[in-house]
């Protein structure tokens, strides 16, 4: 039987790791062996990209920007998540496909077509069976990357009308996708916001989780 592929998306600060991490930890006492990965990334050569991306001093245009993003999600796509959800296993992504229509197509500008072609040939058709939006606002979103005691990366050093853009993209993604997005108030306490994601996959895959 084939694995199921459950995605996390939002902007900087949303929690997205630590509701990950939690999620993992249930499904691994149910029984599960879920796999956790994050984009760019998962790979040794997305880990090199999304360093590139993320952390090199140079400028980088928003058409290398989505490309380099799109050259990693491919890697990362056909070497560890499509190979894990084939042997039956639970992908958990920390981000995928969204963020780059709501990064580089929000925020940056690029068009949704653009983006379209580039995910058609990188992604072979992939879509998350559901994707868990932690939905955060601005000022609390800096206020909590603020806190994180490390230096903010390309994205999160970007300024508020930018982080707006992307905020709104997200919030167009999850109407536009509502069979597979699922918008969360993020500004939830931790508990209160996992108990919502438990129910949530009790309610969509019949899977009971502590």
């Amino acid at each position: 039987m084939r694995g199921r592929f459950i995605t996390f998306e939002g902007g900087d600060g949303a929690g997205k790791t630590t509701q990950i991490e939690l999620l993992s930890q249930a499904l691994s006492r149910a029984g599960q062996d879920p796999l956790v990965t994050r984009e760019p990334g998962g790979t040794k050569l997305a880990e090199e990209i999304r360093n590139w991306v993320l952390h090199d001093a140079s400028s980088i245009d928003a058409e290398t920007e989505v490309l380099l993003m799109f050259a990693a999600r491919s890697h990362h796509t056909k070497k560890v998540i499509e190979p894990a959800l084939t042997s039956g296993r639970w992908v958990l992504c920390d981000r995928y496909t969204d963020a780059s229509y709501a990064y580089q197509g929000g925020g940056r500008g690029l068009p949704n077509s653009l983006i379209a072609s580039l995910e058609k040939i990188a992604t072979g058709g992939l879509k998350p069976d559901l994707t868990i939006l932690l939905d955060l606002g601005i000022d609390a979103g800096v206020r909590r990357t603020g806190g994180r005691g490390t230096s903010h990366d390309r994205f999160e050093s970007e300024e508020s009308a930018f982080k707006e853009r992307v905020r709104a993209a997200y919030h167009h993604i999850a109407e536009a996708n509502g069979d597979r997005v699922v918008n969360l108030d993020a500004s939830q306490a931790v508990g209160e916001l996992y108990n919502h994601i438990k129910i949530l996959l009790s309610e969509r895959f019949g899977v009971l989780i502590d």
